[in-house]
């Protein structure tokens, strides 16, 4: 059995990264199981991509269709001609696409023409805002999807109301967490740590990217300007996507305890998260993360695909009014920020599930 794996965005990185290994692990056992990683180049920034593969022990790639940059539609459309080719030369049995990213809904597409079956990991999550391209990206590919492996109960029941019938639906747990808890032992300490003299549970770390919040310069002013005067003092750590930094940089944005850094390794980010006294944060990723670390998580959005992170989690959900920080930071100071548990099946053990399933619908398509 041929897989190919399809990563192009830094989450891909971590959520494939068990896949791979459980893979090697049943080579190991004698499986008749094989992959090709296939990387789209949807993130070119060396931080936010070339490095996970070093830091997250994933194997070179296969094919890199270099897709990176570009409009929506321009990166979609390069995906999907880089990647018929590939396909045309050699059709593996199942495209397996992670997450929401753009790379994920262009490989589902073009592998379904090519009447390649697909599965996608970390299904039928969804937000219900259509402003959002990951919610897209989300509905067509679970449209055209073969095998839904999901995270969580709630994914279940969004497929089923799709129409989606229970044998195609496996709920597996979070390939994410998998790669969080092997690699917890080895977090780096970022240089930040020793320039500044930053200390356990004496600082905040912070991520927004979303246009909703970056895009508008005086919404992104307020939010960061709210977020420095109810932050105690405490040093802000903002590991800056490269995007963001150039509208931080041409808006003049400054502040005593605000430090703007480049984006950060995997293993750099979260010895920053889980040191922290709290995130703040409009990635949905990042609120699982915190949810199995017990970190406080402040997300600035109005909806989530993530809603375990706060029904469960440590994670709350604060809209995009920056009037709604003062409150939110208020209560995590004074002590009463929730502590949270961590969902079903988030144990470290979704990828080797995957691929014992894998197997199993692999003795199928061909008895």
């Amino acid at each position: 059995m041929l897989i190919d794996l399809i990563a192009g965005a830094r989450p891909n990185f971590m959520k494939i990264a068990p896949i791979t290994h459980a893979i090697q692990l049943a080579q190991k056992q004698g499986k008749k199981i094989d992959f090709r990683l296939i990387h789209t180049g949807q993130h070119y920034d060396k931080n936010m991509s070339e490095s996970f593969f070093d830091q997250l022990n994933i194997p070179l790639p296969d094919v890199n269709l270099g897709a990176g940059g570009g409009t929506q539609a321009e990166q979609t459309a390069a995906i999907m001609i880089g990647y018929e080719k590939v396909l045309i030369e050699k059709k593996p049995d199942l495209c397996l696409v992670v997450g929401d990213v753009t790379s994920s809904m262009a490989c589902a597409i073009t592998a379904q023409k090519l009447n390649v079956k697909v599965a996608h990991v970390e299904a039928g999550i969804r937000s219900g805002d259509w402003t959002m391209p990951e919610e897209i990206n989300r509905m067509v590919t679970d449209s055209i999807t073969n095998y839904f492996f999901t995270t969580t109960e709630i994914a279940n029941d969004n497929l089923k109301k799709n129409g989606v019938s229970d044998d195609r639906i496996f709920w597996v747990g979070n390939t994410m967490i998998d790669t969080l808890l092997k690699h917890r032992k080895n977090f780096v300490k970022p240089k930040i740590w020793d320039e500044i003299g930053l200390m356990d549970n004496n600082y905040l770390v912070m991520t927004l990217h979303r246009p909703a919040n970056v895009d508008k310069d005086d919404k992104l002013i307020n939010l960061i300007n709210e977020i420095v005067k109810n932050s105690n003092g405490l040093p802000l750590i903002f590991p800056v996507h490269p995007r963001t930094a150039k509208i931080i940089e041409s808006l003049g944005i400054k502040h005593p305890n605000l430090y703007l850094i480049e984006p950060q390794g995997y293993l750099e980010f979260n010895y920053l998260v889980e040191r922290s006294k709290a995130v703040i944060t409009d990635s949905g990723g990042i609120t699982e993360e915190t949810t199995v670390l017990g970190v406080p998580c402040i997300t600035l959005r109005n909806n989530t695909e993530r809603p375990e992170t706060v029904s469960i989690g440590t994670n709350e959900l604060i809209g995009t009014d920056p009037k709604a920080i003062k409150p939110a930071l208020k209560k995590l100071f004074d002590g009463n920020w929730k502590k949270g548990s961590i969902p079903k099946l988030w144990d470290g053990n979704t990828g080797s599930r995957i691929v014992n399933k894998l197997l199993e619908i692999n003795y199928y398509l061909h008895f």
